[in-house]
């Protein structure tokens, strides 16, 4: 049986905005059975990079926000530190990131809580049955959350083709190491011209695996875990990942980080995306460019392969807008992702996922019927 994935466009009316409209996608895509009487529920999300834009509005999050409290959960908002030095490297750069972009608690209703803690190492690994890994690291709240919300901006991606449900899935609840793990089978590489010999890197590395006997700072790949905490300890941004891992590898990790961070929550997660300033470039960048196609709706479901699949969908059947990062595939019915990254097969995401039995890509649209009937 096809999986359901609820379906609202952009049209509003007197009688209903996008905003009450997103409530009822939500109601009829289940967030009733998700949520439970008490339970803590993370809503994952990306909170935007400074000088970025087409992040998901705060205003849109916060109806979410309301909804799990009107059905007595107790929410809060959730990300990650990211993998390389910035402004999200650590839990208070994050947050006061998310703040100045609007996540503030008198908007969203709701407290922010970093998934993985201060220096994103808060985590704990998950068995799974995976084709290329047998466990994964995530997120220690993510983990003890009871219930799951997951909301998405849908864009494209340099890496992945595009980024939706599973790439926030996978790369936004998992630790510093497992996104490294992710992206590379190498450890940290530390350049010599630019090491100050600082010493930062020797109280982060938990492993003793820098020295700086040379005079700067040495790697012993012997030692090297991989937890990457010397990365963003480095403030002169000696120390680098070697971004080694083919697009193809990363997608399939992905999907199986992706089911590491449902597990125990198969029946407790709901997946929302906005399909909303389409961005050539992931919302990591300092910069939203131009979208690739005009604004489509906000999709929800219970499977996030099915829910992928259907925005993939519905980008390619749009219109490509002119003068934008997209060279090929404007027409309707073309590949737009490829249309950005032609070198890119994002369906192998899809495909894995499916094969791990995290979702199916079979679908049923289901649109909601207007309320206003003077469109």
């Amino acid at each position: 049986m096809a999986a359901q994935v609820f379906f609202a466009d952009m049209r509003a009316g007197l009688r209903e905005n996008l905003h009450a409209k997103l409530e009822r996608l939500t109601e009829q895509a289940g967030v009733a059975e998700v949520v439970s009487h008490g339970d803590l529920v993370a809503i994952k999300m990306h909170f935007g990079e400074k000088g970025g834009h087409a992040y998901i509005r705060p205003t849109f999050v916060r109806r979410v926000v309301d909804q799990v409290k009107a059905n007595n959960g107790k929410p809060f908002l959730t990300d990650s530190s990211t993998l390389y030095p910035g402004e999200r490297k650590e839990a208070v750069s994050a947050l006061t990131c998310a703040i100045e972009n609007g996540f503030a608690y008198a908007v969203v209703n709701a407290p922010l809580i970093m998934s993985d803690g201060l220096r994103g190492h808060s985590s704990q690994r998950v068995k799974i049955p995976g084709e290329l890994l047998n466990e994964v690291d995530i997120g220690l709240e993510i983990i003890e959350a009871d219930a799951l919300i997951v909301l998405s901006h849908f864009k494209c991606h340099e890496l992945t083709g595009f980024g939706g449900a599973i790439k926030n899935l996978a790369m936004g609840c998992s630790s510093r190491e497992g996104k490294l793990e992710q992206h590379s089978t190498l450890g940290p590489t530390i350049s010599e011209k630019d090491c100050t010999t600082c010493g930062a890197c020797l109280k982060a590395c938990a492993h003793e695996a820098i020295n700086l006997s040379s005079g700067k700072a040495v790697l012993d790949a012997e030692r090297c875990t991989g937890c990457g905490r010397c990365i963003t300890a480095c403030e002169p941004r000696a120390i680098r990942v070697q971004w080694n891992e083919e697009s193809a590898l990363v997608m399939k990790k992905m999907a199986e980080y992706s089911l590491g961070a449902i597990t125990g929550k198969e029946e407790k997660t709901l997946f929302v995306n906005f399909i909303t300033q389409v961005s050539p470039s992931c919302d990591c960048y300092g910069h939203s460019d131009a979208p690739i196609v005009p604004d489509i709706g906000i999709l929800a479901s219970t499977d996030p392969v099915a829910l992928d699949q259907a925005c993939a969908d519905l980008v390619n059947q749009a219109h490509g807008l002119p003068g934008t990062a997209m060279k090929t595939g404007h027409d309707p019915g073309c590949d737009k992702f490829r249309g950005v990254y032609p070198q890119i097969d994002w369906e192998v995401q899809l495909e894995h996922g499916e094969k791990l039995g995290l979702g199916q890509r079979a679908y049923g649209l289901v649109r909601l019927e207007p309320k206003d009937e003077k469109w």
